[in-house]
């Protein structure tokens, strides 16, 4: 059995990966936006949008440098350090997807992805946006329980790790329809590459969110 930590041993840590994962929810509307704008041709505003979340990312690794430098060393704690610095890791690994996938996107203008795969394309942002969202609620719940142990408060953070994984399965069906979409529809070997990386790309984010639900599962277990 668990017994319950000091919160001033674990508050200044998840206080930071709390703040971490508050610009990565942030950063969820944005991105958004920065889709949807370069696939509409009326809209002029894909590299505001896009340098505003290049920002909020550089802001993000300030923070994650800052959880890593004053992580306590000699202390005990009620997790694994390692697993922490993993989580940490594949937290950011969020947003460098994000990043990632606006800097893949923009290197081709928007008539070279077919318009009937738009729609799709704006269900699999869907798609990556709910984990965005329960990234935040996952870290709250963990920090809650971090300090109690309690049954209830561990029930509610595997509840959220379960839904996360559910929302990363899902995302993956609709990169899955993409792909297959693509190779069926588009001829040019490199607009069908642009796509199908894409795909992949904006996939990843919830590829992400999901790892560090795994890696909160075991922080969990431990």
């Amino acid at each position: 059995m668990r017994l319950p930590f000091p919160s001033f041993i674990m508050a200044p840590t998840f206080c930071g990966i709390q703040e971490h994962a508050e610009k990565v929810k942030e950063c969820a509307w944005i991105f958004q936006q920065a889709i949807e704008c370069h696939l509409n041709a009326q809209c002029e505003l894909f590299e505001a949008h896009r340098n505003e979340v290049i920002r909020m990312e550089s802001d993000a690794d300030t923070i994650k440098y800052r959880i890593r430098a004053y992580l306590p060393r000699e202390m005990l704690m009620p997790v694994n350090k390692v697993l922490l610095l993993k989580y940490v890791k594949e937290q950011d690994g969020i947003l460098d997807a994000v990043v990632g996938a606006l800097a893949w996107i923009s290197y081709r203008n928007r008539e070279f992805i077919p318009a009937d795969l738009h729609k799709d394309f704006f269900l699999l942002v869907d798609a990556v946006m709910d984990p965005f969202e329960e990234i935040s609620r996952m870290v709250a719940a963990a920090m809650k329980y971090f300090q109690r142990f309690s049954e209830n408060r561990l029930n509610k953070v595997k509840e959220i790790i379960r839904a996360i994984r559910q929302q990363e399965h899902e995302a993956d069906k609709v990169e899955e329809m993409i792909i297959q979409k693509a190779f069926e529809s588009v001829s040019d070997p490199i607009s069908l590459f642009h796509i199908i990386r894409l795909a992949e790309s904006i996939g990843a984010i919830a590829d992400h969110a999901e790892n560090a639900g795994e890696i909160m599962r075991a922080m969990l277990a431990r």
